[in-house]
């Protein structure tokens, strides 16, 4: 079993504290970003059916409580579309786009994040490890015939535990990243199932008027 040397941090000095810095970003913008795709992604058929139910009925005030009820970006686009009803399908199916534009960024929010941090962890690692093995040579030049491996012990000490941590962060930032991403994905699916639908259900209710 693995275990970690009781001078783990001391060897590693500012450079490890800094990768470790970055770790704890990585975790909170993850937690972060995973409840806003856990509260924005919802049942849209689900969603979508109660909403043509009462569309049928006439009742546009309690389709847009609906919408306003519903966390996430599907029913914004929604209550998009049944905001502008009255001005025809085309003018329904752009302000869809146009609600969308909005929406995917707001999803894509903080991601550039996680990728720098997974890109940016290895590298510190590596500036880490120069830094340890700068040491060794200094130490080896100081000392010059005296020089031994307890003397170089601190600075490979130094190498070695920046380069682990600085893997030990990559690499789950990397998966949560990649994580993220597919949740984004799944939820953009959703949004354009979700407009061409809703354009169809709002063209049948008969507040909307044609062209």
């Amino acid at each position: 079993m693995l275990t970690l040397p009781a001078n783990f941090f001391t060897e590693g000095r500012y450079v490890v504290w800094l990768i470790l810095f970055t770790g704890a970003t990585a975790i909170v913008v993850f937690v972060q970003r995973f409840l806003h795709y856990h509260r924005a992604q919802i049942n849209s058929t689900e969603f979508l059916n109660g909403v043509r139910n009462v569309l049928k009925r006439d009742n546009v005030v309690e389709a847009i409580s609906i919408c306003d009820a519903t966390p996430g970006p599907v029913a914004r686009l929604v209550k998009t579309a049944i905001l502008n009803r009255d001005h025809g399908r085309e003018r329904v199916r752009e302000a869809i786009e146009e609600a969308g534009l909005v929406e995917v960024p707001r999803l894509e929010e903080k991601l550039s994040l996680l990728a720098t941090i997974a890109q940016l962890a290895p590298l510190l690692g590596l500036f880490g490890t120069v830094l340890g093995f700068i040491q060794i040579f200094q130490q080896t030049q100081e000392a010059g015939l005296y020089a031994h491996a307890g003397l170089l012990s601190q600075g490979v000490w130094q190498a070695l535990i920046c380069s682990a941590t600085g893997l030990a962060v990559a690499i789950p930032s990397h998966a949560a990243y990649n994580y993220l991403v597919s949740r984004v994905n799944s939820i953009v699916l959703d949004m354009e199932r979700a407009a061409t639908e809703i354009v169809n259900i709002v063209a049948e209710s008969p507040t909307i008027k044609t062209p």
